[in-house]
């Protein structure tokens, strides 16, 4: 097993979750498997900079800064205390972003969301290493008595468990293969120098040593600014970042530079100079249009030759084929014409809470030839009580709502901006605007059936009115009440379709059943699904019992769907999600072409407009690897 660690030094959100997915992408090119593994040493930071930028622009109105910040959660970002968490299935999404949910249940960082989606690999729980994990697994062993006698410290016994833990999740198969991968690509979460990611950079110190040279290589992610008082790269933050990374006891065998623009040679040979790194081995990651280019920079710049030669690995690997990263990324560049979608939620103010959903959203757009346009509505804007508060934004969310063409209510927690988020519904549904719930999106949308067609003025879920006389969304009865932590209904989970003619069905490909990835403490109420039906909201996807709903439909609406699951997390570029598929499409006036679609040689589908061939003319692209007809490239690789 060879192991790639990829670090990061001078600030967060560099992007060293890119660059690990995209060392995977090459290596993975050059025809090696490849697993990955996240470090989640530390909080998430990447919220420093939204406070940054926040308090530049209010710095002169304090308390407006102060209510931002308690209205959004963000208290404890300031305290910086050590992420503990055992996984970050409790954390607030203001403080780590989504939570990324696996086939296995696992909770995770949304790094690993990264992973999945540039490799097309599975990962398990394991894969994400937090501090919580690592040191419970340790007092467990203390209680066990498996230390007996001996006094159990950070060194040896805590950095022993993290190689433990390194060693064998690497060994574990992701790409449906048998065996364990060829190299396995660690991210180190945080900066150089954080005290919670101490025990882990002595732990990769000793493990370095471990597996001896040519089967370790460490790859240092840091910034190299430009100031505009001065106008050239200053390299000393990257000098000081890799001195101090020496000095705990990791020599990094290439840097990769974020910059605004591609390094000259002049920089990079001072770069070397400093920090005892061949120029060859120095890689330029300067901003892109979008980050499929990026692991086409990295072998421009020949830094797979690099990364072989460390790892011993030229005998066994190829020449890095990316015919297919280079078409969908220069395809995105090439999109001008827009899909606009509302993304009504409780957490707008930060992006990356929703990320897989925007990442399946923008796979779905380029099937689609559109350029996806996303118009972030603060579902708590639309209530009556803003537009007393708040009128002008009260009028701004009403305007893009209406301005879009397609509406999306993503899951989340809590009853704040729930009216909103029904009256968003509520508007998809009268106005015949294609509409996407996503888990309480669904439930959303079922409460806002029953309020309007069913006249259950009532009508609500117990998580937001545990005594309401109308209870069309209730608990679960397996989950816990006490225990937050991992006690949802978690991971794969499969979806009979009961009606075969519907739109589910039909951009899944006709199948029976579909395995779907779950988050959820809610779901309808199974002794309401029969006056629902009644009234004509239609329940098309079931679970393997029968009476948990999985996929609501309205037959009559041009596409008003609901899903309990999030198909976001399996989402993958060139196999975007049917159901976001869908709702692309219907905003676009493409749906009935992909209702008529029939699965084409690798799977995909195929709209039925494009399989007469007369596009012949077309210039060829990639499909899952495979040379067709643009024409069917509109599927492509999203």
């Amino acid at each position: 097993m060879k192991y790639v660690l990829v670090t990061g030094g001078v600030v967060s959100g560099l992007g060293k979750g890119v660059t690990a997915s995209s060392i995977g992408v090459i290596l993975k090119a050059c025809g090696l498997r490849v697993t990955s593994i996240k470090i989640g040493a530390c909080l998430a930071s990447s919220n420093f900079t939204v406070i940054f930028v926040r308090f530049l622009s209010e710095r002169n109105n304090l308390f407006s800064l102060r209510r931002w910040i308690f209205d959004v959660g963000l208290t404890s970002i300031l305290q910086d205390y050590p992420y503990l968490n055992t996984d970050a299935g409790t954390m607030s999404p203001f403080e780590h972003g989504e939570v990324f949910v696996l086939d296995d249940g696992g909770e995770v960082d949304l790094d690993l969301g990264n992973y999945e989606r540039f490799l097309d690999i599975r990962l398990t729980r394991d894969n994400n290493i937090t501090t919580g994990k690592i040191y419970q697994s340790v007092i467990d062993r203390e209680r066990r008595g498996d230390y007996l006698g001996k006094t159990v410290q950070v060194v040896p016994h805590i950095t022993d468990a993290i190689q433990e833990w390194i060693e064998r999740v690497a060994m574990i198969p992701v790409d449906g293969k048998e065996g364990p991968a060829d190299v396995c690509v660690i991210e180190l979460g945080g900066t150089i120098g954080d005290i919670e990611s101490m025990p882990f950079i002595e732990a990769l110190g000793q493990f370095s040593c471990r597996v001896g040279p040519g089967n370790f290589c460490l790859v240092h992610v840091s910034l190299v600014p430009v100031l505009k008082a001065v106008g050239e790269p200053k390299t000393k933050p990257t000098q000081h970042s890799v001195r101090g990374l020496r000095g705990l006891g990791l020599i990094p065998n290439l840097l990769a530079c974020r910059s605004d623009k591609p390094l000259d040679v002049n920089v990079k040979e001072k770069l070397s100079q400093f920090c005892h790194v061949p120029v060859a081995n120095i890689i330029t990651l300067h901003d892109v249009t979008n980050i499929w280019h990026i692991p086409l920079l990295l072998r421009e710049q020949k830094a797979h030759e690099s990364l072989l030669k460390l790892l011993n690995l030229r005998g066994c690997a190829k020449e890095p084929m990316l015919g297919e990263w280079m078409g969908r990324a220069k395809l995105c560049d090439t999109l001008h014409d827009p899909v606009r979608i509302a993304m009504v939620g409780k957490y707008t103010g930060l992006p990356d809470s929703y990320l897989s959903v925007l990442k399946a959203l923008l796979h779905a757009s380029v099937v689609c030839r559109k350029k996806l346009v996303i118009d972030w509505v603060p579902s708590s804007d639309l209530e009556e009580t803003t537009a007393k508060e708040a009128p002008d934004a009260y009028r701004a969310a009403w305007m893009l709502l209406k301005g879009a063409d397609g509406i999306l209510v993503p899951g989340g927690f809590g009853d704040r901006g729930v009216q909103g988020k029904i009256l968003a519904a509520k508007y998809a549904r009268e106005n015949n605007v294609p509409y996407l719930g996503i888990c309480l999106g669904m439930q959303i949308s079922v409460i806002e059936f029953a309020r309007s067609v069913m006249n259950l003025k009532e009508a609500n879920s117990t998580e937001f009115d545990p005594v309401t006389t109308s209870p069309v969304v209730i608990f679960m009865p397996e989950g816990s009440k006490t225990h937050m932590g991992g006690t949802m209904r978690l991971g794969l989970r499969r979806t009979y379709f009961e009606v075969a003619d519907c739109k589910s069905a039909k951009l899944y490909g006709n199948v029976r059943f579909v395995d779907e990835r779950h988050r959820h403490r809610y779901e309808v109420n199974p002794t309401m699904v029969a006056e629902f039906e009644k009234a004509g909201l239609a329940f098309v996807g079931k679970d393997e019992t029968g009476r948990r709903m999985e996929i609501i439909e309205l037959p009559a609406h041009p596409y008003f769907v609901g899903v309990q699951f999030h198909p976001e997390f399996k989402s993958r570029p060139g196999k975007p999600s049917a159901v976001f598929l869908g709702l692309i499409a219907a905003s676009c006036r493409q749906l009935d072409s992909w209702l008529q679609a029939r699965p084409s040689s690798n799977g995909f589908l195929t709209p039925k407009i494009y399989q007469n061939g007369s596009l012949k003319k077309s210039p060829k692209s990639l499909v899952n690897g495979k040379s067709i007809q643009a024409a069917t490239a509109c599927m492509s690789n999203a």
